[in-house]
C-alpha cells in the first residue's frame, strides 16, 4: 500500500485524511515536522507521496530533483511524489484546486480587480489562476508595495481572496481585513475551510456580499494529488461527491 500524507508544522485542523480515505486505497497520515527535521524526513522518510502545507510550500523546493512547469513558474509546490529511483518530484495542485473553487463560486472575474491577501505559497497559486481567467490581481502583504496600511489605494477592488491563515481554527475571532475598507467588494473567496464560516465571511454576509470558503478547493486539489500519488485518473464528479459528504459532516 502507498504511504502518503500531509506535511506541515501544525495540522490539527486538517480534513485531508478524511478526503483521501474517500479518494483512494492508500495510507494517509499527518506529518507535523519542525523545519530542522525537514531534510531528513524528505530525503529518508518512509513515504511515497506527500501534500505540503503551511509553511513549507517553498521550503521544500531545494530537495526536489524535478518540478512541474506550473510549480516552476510560481515557485511553490504542495504535492510531492517519490519516484522509483528515489528522487523527488514536485507539483502544485493548489492551482487546480483554486480554479475549481472559482468555478464553484460562480464569480466572473475577467477584467476585475481582485485583491489577494497574503504572499505565501497559496497566494502565488491563486494569482496564477486569476491571471489565467483575465483578472487583475493585486497582492496585499504586510510589508510589500501594496500593504494593509495603504489599502485605500485599492478600495475599488471588486473581489477579495484571503490566502492568509488569519481566522483559521483555533484563532477564529480574527479577520485579515475589515470589509468596510473595500466598499466596492462584490465577492469573497476565503481559502480557509475550518471554521466553515470565518469572521471575514460573516462580515461579508452582513454586508450582503456572497462568500465561499476553501473546502471545495481542498477537495479539488486533493483529487489531483491522489492522481499523482497513484498514477490513475479520478472522475471529475468525485470532487463534487466528496465535497457534499464533507459538507454534511462539517462542524456547525
Amino acid at each position: 500500500m502507498l504511504r502518503c500524507g500531509l506535511l506541515g508544522k501544525k495540522l490539527g485542523h486538517s480534513r485531508s485524511p478524511e478526503i483521501h480515505q474517500l479518494l483512494g486505497d492508500y495510507e494517509y497520515r499527518l506529518y507535523e515536522k519542525p523545519e530542522e527535521e525537514l531534510r531528513d524526513f524528505l530525503l529518508e522518510g518512509n513515504w511515497d507521496g506527500l501534500n505540503v502545507t503551511i509553511p513549507y510550500k517553498k521550503t521544500v523546493l531545494p530537495f526536489l530533483s524535478e518540478i512541474s512547469p506550473t510549480a516552476r513558474k510560481i515557485g511553490s509546490v504542495n504535492t510531492l511524489v517519490r519516484r522509483g529511483d528515489g528522487t523527488l518530484y514536485g507539483d502544485n495542485t493548489d492551482v487546480d484546486g483554486f480554479a475549481a473553487m472559482l468555478r464553484y463560486s460562480g464569480f466572473s472575474l475577467s477584467g476585475k480587480k481582485v485583491l489577494i491577501l497574503g504572499s505565501g505559497g497559496a497566494s502565488v497559486s491563486v494569482r496564477e489562476v486569476l491571471l489565467r481567467v483575465g483578472a487583475n490581481p493585486v497582492v496585499i502583504s504586510r510589508s510589500g508595495e501594496n500593504n494593509y496600511e495603504n489599502l485605500y489605494k485599492h478600495e475599488d477592488a471588486a473581489y477579495l481572496v484571503n490566502t492568509t491563515p488569519v481566522g483559521m481554527f483555533p484563532e477564529m475571532d480574527a479577520s485579515p481585513v475589515d470589509l468596510s475598507r473595500l466598499p466596492a467588494c462584490r465577492g469573497v473567496l476565503d481559502i480557509i475551510y475550518n471554521p466553515p464560516v470565518t469572521k471575514l465571511m460573516r462580515q461579508a454576509a452582513e454586508r450582503g456580499i456572497p462568500a465561499v470558503n476553501g473546502l471545495y478547493m481542498l477537495v479539488a486539489q486533493a483529487k489531483r494529488s491522489a492522481e499523482l500519488f497513484t498514477g490513475r485518473a479520478i472522475p471529475e464528479e468525485r470532487t463534487e461527491e466528496i465535497f457534499r459528504i464533507l459538507m454534511d459532516n462539517s462542524p456547525s
